[in-house]
């Protein structure tokens, strides 16, 4: 009886300890089953499982410990040291927020005296007049990157697993907020607010569980290109530098950017459709629709429309800088020889800012629709009625 007490209160310990963590981390088997409910109320009642797991365990060992064999005392001992270690793992180790550090500082370069690599992809930010760039494999290693833009607090977020860059305003109704690292639900990055304790969804800035579930975050308008282009939109833009504290991290992300990541998790499918394929996702109310990554590549000017909006989604000549926008009455074509983009309503030539340059429609400009680049299975999780483009 007392060998059967100490196996349950061992047991209540360990696996407290560890499906706090297993079902909020990318282990084997996690992240596919709707957990997320059972890792919060262990996350939240933790410390109660340990009390109760010690109390169990006090008794049965203690006994062993006076009255018991010696073979006894080094099993019983065995036992309460893999508990510690396994602690020690999943509350030092194992955590988000104990893998994953925010940058400790954080230095801002104009284009001329910028050191990040002209092709990089960055998340870019421009409000109030003020433009900054975020390049995706310093930001895809801290996952977060707090700062301030125009005068405006902003959270820029990224999730690798998903290829999910979102911007955001950290506050909760209206308040400030600081937000930590806790983990992922269906592979995508979670956060946790400091005041109430609910965990937030990164890929659209909803609470998904604690006090304040089914609540979202205001996203901050963001585009995803390449630096250069970025730049070339944005001449004064401030850029993003690495932080020396973690080279071997930013090391880590090398070429993610390009889809050249060999990681299990990051690591991209080249063919259409497919859990790792890339495509371009657009939110429109409670509408959504993505677009082939590689029929974007093909096509480069793709007309459409979602929810009774025409959109024209284009790729620019550097194959990585996506733009969507509300085209209205006009129909686009790229001209692949010339690298031009032109209406065919009026032969009018455009930017890829959405600005007509030369024709009959100088000067007009297209409004922008946020979109995004992400993986197929992020954009199917989290937009399940979504439709899917194919070229007729």
């Amino acid at each position: 009886m007392r060998w059967f007490l100490f196996a349950f209160a061992l047991f209540v310990l360990l696996a407290a300890e560890i499906l706090r963590v297993y079902f909020i981390m990318p282990f084997p088997g996690s992240q596919r089953n709707e957990t997320i409910e059972v890792a919060y109320f262990i996350g939240l009642h933790i410390n109660l499982f340990r009390i109760a797991g010690l109390l169990l365990i006090a008794y049965p060992t203690y006994y062993f410990m006076v009255s018991g064999s010696r073979r006894i005392m080094l099993a019983a001992m065995a036992g309460l040291i893999a508990w510690l270690v396994v602690a020690y793992l999943f509350n030092f180790r194992f955590l988000a927020d104990k893998m994953f550090h925010q940058p400790e500082t954080k230095l801002f370069l104009n284009a001329a005296e910028n050191k990040v690599k002209a092709h990089q992809l960055v998340l870019g930010i421009a409000i109030n007049g003020q433009a900054k760039a975020y390049p995706i494999e310093i930001i895809g290693y801290h996952h977060q990157v707090r700062d301030t833009v125009g005068g405006e607090p902003v959270m820029v977020t990224y999730c690798t697993v998903c290829r999910t860059g979102r911007v955001y305003a950290p506050q909760v109704d209206g308040i400030p907020e600081n937000f930590r690292l806790v983990g992922m639900d269906h592979f995508n990055a979670m956060f946790e607010d400091s005041r109430t304790k609910s965990w937030w969804r990164q890929a659209n800035g909803e609470a998904v569980v604690g006090p304040l579930k089914g609540k979202f975050i205001n996203e901050i308008p963001s585009e995803q290109m390449r630096l250069d282009a970025w730049i070339n939109q944005h001449p004064n833009t401030l850029v993003m530098q690495p932080d020396s504290l973690f080279v071997e991290e930013y090391e880590g992300l090398k070429n993610y950017d390009e889809g050249k990541s060999t990681g299990e998790l990051t690591k991209p499918d080249s063919l259409s459709w497919k859990d790792k394929s890339w495509v371009v996702g657009v939110p429109m109310g409670l509408h959504s629709k993505a677009y082939d990554w590689n029929d974007l590549k093909d096509l480069r000017a793709i007309n459409d429309e979602l929810a009774g909006v025409p959109l024209l989604i284009v790729l620019e000549n550097d194959t990585a800088s996506f733009h969507v926008f509300q085209r209205d009455t006009l129909t686009f074509r790229y001209d692949l020889g010339k690298g031009i983009l032109t209406d065919a309503n009026t032969q009018s030539h455009w930017k890829w800012s959405g600005e007509c340059i030369e024709g009959k429609l100088l000067g007009a400009k297209l409004r922008k629709v946020q979109a995004y680049q992400e993986f197929w299975h992020s954009w199917k999780t989290f937009h399940p009625n979504t439709i899917e483009f194919h070229p007729e």
